[in-house]
């Protein structure tokens, strides 16, 4: 929410550009599915690029960090514009091309399963980290706990007290 100005601006600032969109989808409302279909996650997310193949924006949230990111944005390698890939990404396009549709079907299907495995791997991981933080700051703070009603704060009271009448004598 507290990027939406900065967003609501950048939308008007572009507003019948010629070669770039700057638009948002309600994600949860009538946008749900395209949301689901380009992998939005979280709110908000940022993506830009093809619209066959968009990309995660990593940059700064601020309306002078997405302006400018957005003003550097045109036209990428696509088949459609070949002339601006690179030797390495227009043999790729051909061997791509080369492929019929079916066989481009399954490679995109087993490549996203790989991606979907990978998100689950992560997200394993992170709910292990999770619960060994949490075993392990309860173990922190019943310790503390322990010492401290062991005697640590009479402990103290102690020392405090005999520094003081040594220091009255």
């Amino acid at each position: 929410k507290s990027m939406k100005p900065a967003w609501d601006k950048l939308m008007t600032s572009f507003t019948g550009h010629a070669t770039t969109l700057v638009a948002d989808v309600d994600c949860i409302g009538e946008g749900k599915e395209l949301c689901d279909q380009v992998g939005v996650e979280g709110f908000p997310t940022i993506k830009y690029g093809n619209p066959d193949d968009l990309q995660d924006y990593q940059g700064g949230r601020g309306f002078e960090d997405i302006e400018s990111f957005a003003k550097g944005l045109g036209p990428m390698c696509s088949p459609a514009n070949l002339d601006l890939c690179d030797d390495d990404k227009k043999a790729q396009i051909k061997e791509y091309m080369a492929l019929t549709s079916d066989k481009r079907k399954a490679l995109i299907a087993e490549k996203d399963a790989e991606i979907k495995t990978l998100e689950t791997d992560f997200q394993t991981l992170l709910e292990g980290l999770q619960k060994t933080y949490e075993e392990a700051d309860k173990k922190k703070t019943e310790g503390i706990k322990a010492i401290k009603d062991g005697g640590l704060g009479l402990l103290k009271a102690v020392e405090a007290a005999s520094k003081k009448s040594s220091t009255e004598l």
